[in-house]
């Protein structure tokens, strides 16, 4: 019988196992997790619903959501993607939904409904999930696998690693012989200090757009002040998109919103408008723009220098241009990153160059497979980094099972 071992008790690692064991059922298929629980990251996943994934249903269209590992996974898109992974959950009793952004849920509205599929489909074929085996070292025993654990040792046929941003297997994938690109985090949230966003975290944008001054980075969509700062689409995008280069300047930067994502000449003849139509209304009693709330409105207007009591027929040339610049180009300082909810993401891991992508299979020892953000490999927020954890899995257990099919 031939040994299929995982190291890593996420969603990669579930994805293999349960696949692998449906397309070979005499495989021995064995689980080890270093922590006292498994599935973490699909259970904080999409604020306790878990994203699954993203109804993006062309490969070319769907790579562009990667700022790292794009064109490797075009190829593997067209064998499994985000169809495929609803039809897999359907199957297997999680129906899922499609929302207005285009993310995936269960039907069910919650990641427990993924936690217990995964849990079912383990025990249902005698998969081994062993908890607390937190993995000390990893050796070539001729053409198997030597895995020492803090509670034993293990031999496999095949070993597939699938830990996500664990710097400890990294470096044990270092020993392996494999190059290991820096990691830096992915997914962050922008830390801004500024009197125009104090008082009032919560507050959500519509749809924004953010530049980082200095370097080719925008994004645009729905945007939120927070009590550090901003987040939400729009900057997480921006974070992942400039993970690296961020990162270089120490997480010190300058930014440049545009908070309804109109251009000035626009913005510039809607408030001439406001000036001849409501004279004597006054400026910051009600906001000009429906996608801008009453209460940003006001501290936009302030940062305007616009006096509190101050009509429109009272707004000089200077005034209208100084309040269309707050709204289409107000800039803001960065200083510092905070981890976007318990989601965290890394830009890094084993290059991939050293990947076969047809088999998620290590090009330096046959037999090696590796899936999730181990590899270099990561997205925006949206569902996409699941996608990519389901489609290493999914051609890893087809790898497993088709070589041990065919050795007997």
């Amino acid at each position: 019988m031939k040994k299929f071992v995982i190291i890593g008790g996420g969603a990669a690692g579930f994805f293999a196992a349960i696949n692998a064991a449906e397309l070979n059922p005499d495989l021995d298929i064995t689980i080890l997790e270093a922590s006292g629980h498994v599935l973490q990251k699909v259970k904080v996943s999409g604020g306790g619903r878990c994203n699954v994934t993203n109804a993006c249903f062309e490969p070319k269209e769907l790579i562009k959501f990667y700022p790292r590992g794009a064109k490797e996974l075009l190829g593997p898109f067209h064998q499994f993607m985000t169809g495929d992974t609803m039809e897999w959950f359907d199957t297997h009793g999680v129906p899922m939904k499609i929302e207005a952004d285009n993310r995936v849920f269960p039907e069910a509205n919650t990641s427990q409904a993924i936690i217990d599929c995964f849990l079912q489909q383990v025990e249902k074929h005698k998969i081994k999930v062993l908890k607390k085996h937190r993995v000390q070292g990893v050796s070539k025993n001729g053409t198997a696998f030597k895995i020492k654990t803090s509670e034993q040792c293990f031999e496999a046929d095949y070993l597939m690693i699938a830990t996500g941003s664990t710097p400890k297997m990294w470096d044990i994938v270092g020993d392996l012989g494999h190059h290991i690109v820096n990691p830096v985090p992915s997914l962050f949230t922008f830390n801004v200090q500024h009197r125009l966003l104090e008082g009032i975290p919560g507050l959500s944008v519509p749809y924004a757009t953010v530049k980082v001054l200095g370097q080719k980075l925008e994004a645009s969509g729905p945007l939120l002040i927070t009590h550090w700062g901003l987040s939400g689409p729009a900057v997480l995008k921006l974070s992942a998109w400039g993970a690296r280069s961020l990162e270089e300047q120490q997480y010190q930067f300058d930014i440049e919103v545009n908070w309804i994502s109109k251009r000035k000449e626009h913005v510039m003849e809607t408030l001439k408008r406001l000036k001849k139509t409501q004279p004597k209304k006054q400026v910051s009693i009600r906001s000009a723009f429906e996608d801008v709330a009453k209460r940003l409105w006001v501290k936009i207007v302030l940062t305007a220098n616009i006096p509190d009591q101050c009509q429109w027929a009272q707004l000089s040339h200077k005034e209208l241009e100084s309040l269309t610049q707050q709204l289409t180009a107000c800039k803001l300082r960065v200083n510092g990153k905070s981890t976007f909810k318990e989601e965290f993401v890394t830009a890094g891991g084993i290059d991939l160059k050293e990947i076969n992508f047809k088999r998620f299979e290590s090009r330096k020892h046959e037999n090696l497979f590796f899936a999730g953000e181990i590899l270099n490999i990561d997205a925006i927020t949206g569902g996409f980094n699941f996608q990519n954890a389901w489609t290493g899995g999914w051609l890893v257990a087809q790898s497993v099972a088709s070589d041990s099919l065919s050795q007997g």
